[in-house]
């Protein structure tokens, strides 16, 4: 739609070319993390914009594999904005916990695994960066696109680890973004990196949960276990 072209043009900041979809994008990005670390629901809608405008400013570039996990991130933020809206209508407020063991050991897994055979895809198929891209920077395309799907899963479980699985993603993505030419989002990263340290902070000192190996529920995405729910009063 060409009302909408103008996201594909680009502007000067302090002598770095910006597409307006990628500076948008990052700056709703920016105030998603802001939000969830407040535990407040809007943060999901707030973060569906910011991934369509990231998902325009991915594929003005060619990252085929980031642009994939907008798409993934924009699923996984409405059924994160379900849950979420479930949680807060059960107990009253958004409470959150430390994962068990079991259901770290899955994240990582998860992470190293699909890290692996996403990487392998986007190799073959010349489908990251560019044709003939070495296997290095489909790896870390697919680090990327992974660690944000298990940070939604695991932001939508309210486990603190999220924010680990996101400190994870921005060491390799401020690298990333920087040299694809995606200045803004670097910058963003960065920023994000501080925010995460924040929120680790902070929801470690919110969870009442005692980390524990008992056997865990069966749910219906990835086996992650349902936290302990404990209201929080000082909202």
């Amino acid at each position: 739609m060409q009302m909408f072209d103008w996201l594909n043009q680009q502007f000067s900041v302090f002598g770095i070319q910006v597409y307006w979809s990628d500076f948008l994008g990052n700056i709703l990005a920016l105030a998603t993390v802001v939000l969830a670390l407040r535990r407040l629901v809007v943060s999901w809608p707030v973060q569906i914009v910011g991934s369509v405008l990231l998902l325009i400013a991915s594929l003005n570039v060619h990252l085929v594999g980031n642009a994939g996990r907008q798409v993934i991130i924009i699923v996984a933020a409405s059924w994160g904005w379900a849950t979420w809206q479930r949680s807060k209508a059960r107990v009253g407020t958004i409470t959150v916990s430390w994962a068990t063991w079991r259901t770290r050991l899955l994240l990582a897994m998860a992470m190293i695994v699909g890290t692996v055979l996403i990487g392998l895809l986007l190799h073959a198929t010349g489908s990251s960066f560019y044709p003939g891209a070495p296997l290095w920077l489909a790896l870390a395309d697919a680090w990327i696109f992974v660690g944000s799907v298990l940070a939604m899963v695991a932001q939508a479980r309210r486990l603190v680890e999220f924010w680990f699985v996101w400190l994870a993603v921005d060491l390799v993505g401020v690298p990333l973004a920087i040299s694809s030419g995606l200045y803004f989002s670097g910058l963003v990263y960065g920023i994000f990196f501080v925010l995460v340290l924040i929120g680790i902070r902070d929801w470690s000192r919110r969870s009442r949960a005692v980390i524990t190996s008992a056997v865990e529920p069966a749910l219906p995405v990835g086996g992650l276990a349902e936290p302990t729910v404990e209201v929080d009063r000082r909202d």
